[in-house]
């Protein structure tokens, strides 16, 4: 029960940003709303890899950013960028279904070379580092969508997309 009620929402974020990924518009996956913000197609590809981190909290006992690309290649094909969600999406829920409640317990620690970013239980850092940090960039990749006029799934209940129809 302790382990549902840690990770019992990461299900419903997880299938609501598949939603909001199957939306791309391949023919603006270079598009970005303002010259500080990341192309629709990097915004979708950041997305990917928190789901990496994801699995990477369980996998690992840390993190260590300096290890890891500070920005990959942005995914240009809807596609793709499903493929390689589904594929991972697998990999972390085997992952979640194998752990205890101990797993969920034990410390993690994100850090970018000696410098510590976030030392916390697994279900903390479940918690912050992967799901909120996705929900984030999810709600900005929804406001992409609505600025590009392209219906937004309804994420916590109907869109106004969805409203309307």
């Amino acid at each position: 029960m302790v382990k549902q009620l840690i990770v019992g929402d990461v299900t419903h974020e997880l299938a609501t940003t598949r939603r909001i990924l199957e939306r791309l518009p391949e023919e603006h996956m270079s598009w970005k709303p303002h010259e500080k913000s990341m192309t629709l197609g990097g915004l979708a590809t950041h997305l990917i890899n928190l789901l990496n981190w994801k699995i990477a909290i369980f996998q690992y006992p840390e993190l260590d950013l300096s290890t890891v690309p500070l920005r990959r290649e942005p995914l240009e094909k809807r596609a793709d960028i499903l493929e390689e969600f589904d594929t991972n999406l697998g990999k972390f829920e085997q992952l979640l279904a194998e752990c205890d409640e101990k797993t969920l317990g034990e410390e993690w620690t994100l850090r970018h070379g000696s410098h510590i970013i976030l030392r916390k239980p697994r279900a903390i850092a479940l918690r912050t580092f992967g799901i909120s940090h996705m929900i984030h960039h999810r709600a900005q990749l929804g406001v992409y969508l609505r600025l590009l006029d392209i219906p937004v799934p309804g994420m916590y209940g109907p869109s106004a997309d969805e409203e309307a129809q």
